[in-house]
């Protein structure tokens, strides 16, 4: 039985070439089944001068299978990616792949961030407001 997959998930995407893999963090909010939220990614590419890519998440979680479109908001990013993947017996890993249809695809692991990780992110966000 899977739970509800709100909170801090850190992640990895894999490329189907000899590219190195990517990590980033995801903040999910789950309400009835619907995904929404962000994740952020370090840029590899020193073309980008951010540093760091930011996307948008929107999808959806049924039992134990996922499913959510990432839609970047960057000049040098303007792809969405499909995710589909399935949620671990206790809720703690997302495991799948992910595609830029008629492009590429690749695995990609999520784990859930500790819940000592969960509580310094909300003392962060609660000090900003």
């Amino acid at each position: 039985m899977t739970q509800n997959l709100s909170g801090l998930w850190q992640g990895q995407f894999s490329y189907p070439r000899t590219f190195q893999a990517e990590f980033f963090t995801a903040s999910l909010l789950e309400q009835a089944g619907m995904l929404s939220g962000t994740i952020t990614e370090k840029a590899v590419n020193q073309a980008d001068v951010s540093g760091v890519f930011l996307a948008y998440v929107n999808g959806q979680h049924d039992g134990a299978t996922v499913h959510f479109l990432k839609r970047y908001e960057s000049a040098t990013r303007t792809h969405t990616v499909h995710y589909t993947g399935q949620v671990n017996s206790d809720s703690t890993e997302i495991s799948g792949v992910w595609s830029i249809p008629g492009n590429w695809s690749g695995p990609f692991l999520m784990v859930r961030a500790r819940p000592q990780q969960q509580r310094a992110v909300h003392r962060q966000t609660e000090q900003v407001e």
